[in-house]
C-alpha cells in the first residue's frame, strides 16, 4: 500500500468510526458498517456497506427515509476528514445479518468478497 493510499484509508477509517458512532445511538436496528476500497480506483471504488440486524430493520430505515439521513451523515463526516465523493449515494449499500446468516452461514469476509453486489 502507498503512503498516500494509507492515508486515504486513516480518513476513511475515522470518518467512517464517526459516522458508526452517530448511527448507534440513533438509527434503530443500525450495528454496524465497513467498507470496501480499491486504491487504484478511488474515489470510484469506494463502496459503504451499512449493517442491520434484521431485514425488518432495514425495511423500516427505507420506510421512514432514515437512509437518506445516514448518506448525508457519511457524506459529511468523509468531508470532515478531507474525502469528498460525487457519487456516494450509489456507493452506499445496506446489509442485514439476518441476510447474511441466512445466504453465508454469518461469514462476512465470504459475503463481502464473493457477492457480485460488493465486488469492485
Amino acid at each position: 500500500m502507498k503512503k498516500t493510499d494509507k492515508k486515504i484509508e486513516k480518513a476513511l477509517r475515522d470518518g467512517l468510526t464517526e459516522v458508526c458512532e452517530k448511527a448507534l445511538g440513533s438509527v434503530q436496528g443500525f450495528v454496524w458498517l465497513t467498507h470496501l476500497v480499491n486504491f487504484n480506483d478511488f474515489p470510484n471504488s469506494l463502496k459503504v456497506i451499512c449493517v442491520f440486524e434484521e431485514d425488518c430493520d432495514l425495511s423500516n430505515l427505507f420506510d421512514s427515509k432514515q437512509d437518506d439521513y445516514l448518506r448525508h451523515l457519511i457524506d459529511s463526516e468523509l468531508k470532515a476528514v478531507n474525502l469528498s465523493i460525487k457519487t456516494l449515494h450509489q456507493q452506499i449499500d445496506f446489509d442485514t445479518e439476518e441476510a447474511c446468516q441466512r445466504s453465508h452461514n454469518g461469514k462476512w469476509n465470504d459475503r463481502l468478497n464473493n457477492s457480485p453486489k460488493y465486488r469492485h
